[in-house]
């Protein structure tokens, strides 16, 4: 691993969406937008809204960079950029960890304007402060790029990519605890969300929108999210083949 190649592939990277303003309006302008249609639709019970408003912060970024990265690496892919990448004296993890630099540092900016107009514009409170929402909506969108790296090698075309959307996020999102107490679910969907990252994610924030002090399940459920993303991350360096 080389620091240095992996921050070039970062800037490389970087370079790119900046020439791209429809990726960065969805990635930075979409979630707030979102997050305000939600306030006036639930306009006349506004304390739902605030049940609701903090624990979407983790849900929203892990979609989002989701879908951005793993159509970002296929392309990679099916233009032929990573195949003559991966000719030059660069490894897999240091290709994968600069896309993953690169969009966790959209991920933030991300995360703080999300929480600004949350917080701020929305007048959502939460006990815990500021600093631990930006921190689990930052890990949840480093998980969504991390998981987005990895799909991209079983998708041959972006539609392809995009189905996995409701394959592997949508089952997560139904029994992660957003719209059902996981307590009230049947068995077998319990056992299913005691495994899904997204769970994890999700109560990170209910627990910092919950309680002023960080607990020892927070540092619990942190530790889940980020233990996926960085298995996410290996097992995305080892889907790319090396070329001669």
């Amino acid at each position: 691993m080389s620091a240095r190649k992996t921050l070039a592939t970062t800037a490389r990277v970087l370079a790119q969406l900046r020439h791209d303003p429809r990726t960065i309006g969805l990635i930075l302008f979409v979630p707030p937008i979102l997050l305000t249609i939600l306030k006036y639709a639930f306009q006349a019970e506004p304390q739902v809204f605030n049940h609701l408003a903090p624990m979407i912060l983790g849900v929203f970024p892990l979609t989002i960079m989701f879908i951005v990265t793993s159509i970002a690496t296929l392309r990679e892919r099916t233009t032929g950029t990573l195949d003559r990448l991966m000719t030059m004296p660069i490894s897999k993890f240091d290709f994968v960890l600069g896309y993953a630099l690169a969009f966790s540092l959209l991920a933030f900016l991300q995360a703080c304007l999300v929480s600004l107009v949350t917080l701020g514009l929305l007048g959502v409170t939460v006990l815990g402060g500021t600093a631990p929402v930006l921190l689990c909506a930052v890990l949840a969108a480093f998980l969504g790029t991390n998981l987005g790296l990895f799909v991209s090698a079983f998708a041959r075309t972006e539609f392809q990519a995009v189905q996995f959307m409701p394959a592997l996020i949508f089952p997560q999102l139904l029994v992660c605890g957003l719209f059902v107490a996981r307590e009230s679910m049947a068995r077998p969907l319990q056992w299913f969300a005691d495994v899904m990252p997204l769970t994890y994610s999700v109560d990170a924030l209910k627990q910092v929108t919950l309680h002023s002090s960080w607990s020892g399940t927070l540092t619990r459920d942190v530790g889940v999210v980020l233990g996926f993303a960085i298995v996410a991350l290996i097992l995305g360096s080892i889907t790319i083949r090396r070329q001669e």
